[in-house]
């Protein structure tokens, strides 16, 4: 698999090379970048503040607890199924698929959430400072 990042002219020259080598049946797929690492760091920073600072439902839950919340909050998504053992799974989408731009959306979501819980991003500033 190539991956080319449409940055300069040579890089696009490269891509249709490659697509006009590709064997029959190759597919092509042309979308915007995924989230950065960086993105996924900042991410975490947050979800630890809100972790630590946010009491939902009478209990503190866990970064990834908060992620698969806050996920699912901004898709839209209300889908949930039996777990098999008992209670209820939230089915939502995967923050590693995003585009960096999905990734920037669910960043403002997680930061205006907190911000209405008062939570002070204390780890998610040393992040970025």
């Amino acid at each position: 698999m190539k991956i080319f990042v449409l940055s300069h002219q040579i890089a696009r020259q490269n891509a249709l090379r490659a697509v006009s080598e590709a064997p029959e049946g190759y597919e092509v797929r042309i979308s915007e970048k995924r989230r950065s690492l960086d993105q996924n760091a900042h991410l975490w920073a947050v979800l630890t503040d809100i972790s630590q600072q946010v009491e939902w439902h009478g209990q503190f839950l866990s970064p990834e607890d908060w992620k698969h919340i806050l996920t699912a909050g901004l898709k839209k998504e209300q889908r949930m199924a039996p777990g098999i053992n008992g209670g209820w799974v939230v089915l939502g989408s995967s923050t590693s698929k995003m585009t960096k731009s999905e990734f920037s959306d669910l960043l403002e979501l997680a930061y205006a959430f907190g911000s209405e819980k008062g939570v002070h991003f204390e780890l998610s500033q040393q992040e970025t400072a």
